[in-house]
């Protein structure tokens, strides 16, 4: 694996909703961990380690509604069902804003905020993680 596919990979990786990636073969070991800062680091046998740092947007005035369990995030109640919130909706703390599906039970996300959505980061049937930053409001 040469430089250039290396860094495509980081980049692949970077853009997913993935928040730990490790890769090792016998030339080359790679591991990437996703927060607000990434920092990704290539040690190859035999030569110096290249190492990318970039700065995920930063958000200091938004509010994060995070996934609070692993699982299959649901936009909606069913699929004919209209999405629980769309960008620009205002929402109240306590109302449904999106469903994670775990070991086969469907777990109502709800909202910890009165605020306006302004970004929603997980499509319908997404896998979510842990601490996953969902949607972001802008406070009221």
């Amino acid at each position: 694996m040469n430089k250039e596919e290396i860094l495509e990979l980081i980049k692949a990786v970077s853009a997913s909703n993935v928040t730990a990636f490790r890769y090792k073969d016998n030339e080359v070991s790679l591991e990437l961990e996703c927060d607000r800062v990434i920092k990704t680091e290539v040690v190859t046998s035999g030569s110096i380690p290249v190492t990318e740092v970039s700065e995920a947007k930063k958000d200091e005035n938004l509010l994060i509604i995070k996934s609070p369990m692993v699982g299959t995030f649901y936009t909606a109640k069913s699929e004919k069902s209209d999405p629980f919130v769309h960008v620009g909706d205002r929402v109240k703390k306590g109302q449904a804003v999106g469903i994670i599906e775990a070991m086969k039970l469907m777990n109502e996300i709800e909202s910890e905020y009165d605020g306006i959505v302004e970004r929603i980061e997980v499509n319908n049937k997404d896998m979510v993680e842990y601490g996953q930053a969902l949607i972001y409001l802008k406070p009221l």
